[in-house]
C-alpha cells in the first residue's frame, strides 16, 4: 500500500479553543514536539494519540484527521 498524506485540523481546533501546542501536549500527555510534528503532517499519530485528541476536542477522530484536504 502506498503511503498516503494524512491531513488534520489540529491547528484550527487549537486556535478555536485558545490553547498552545504545549498546553495541548500537557493535556493529552505527549511532548510539544509530538503535537508539532503531527500538526505539520511530519508524523502520523498512533491510534491512542488520535483518540486522546478527539476526546480533548470533543469531536470524532474523522473531524480531526482525513486523507482528503479539509481546505478544499
Amino acid at each position: 500500500m502506498d503511503e498516503q498524506l494524512l491531513f488534520n485540523r489540529i491547528a484550527e481546533l487549537r486556535a478555536a479553543k485558545g490553547v498552545s501546542q504545549q498546553q495541548l501536549a500537557d493535556a493529552i500527555g505527549v511532548s510539544r514536539k509530538t503535537i508539532s510534528t503531527v500538526e505539520t503532517s511530519r508524523f502520523t499519530p498512533s491510534v491512542v494519540i488520535a483518540l486522546h485528541l478527539a476526546q480533548y476536542f470533543a469531536v470524532p477522530v474523522e473531524q480531526i484527521f482525513s486523507f482528503d484536504n479539509f481546505r478544499r
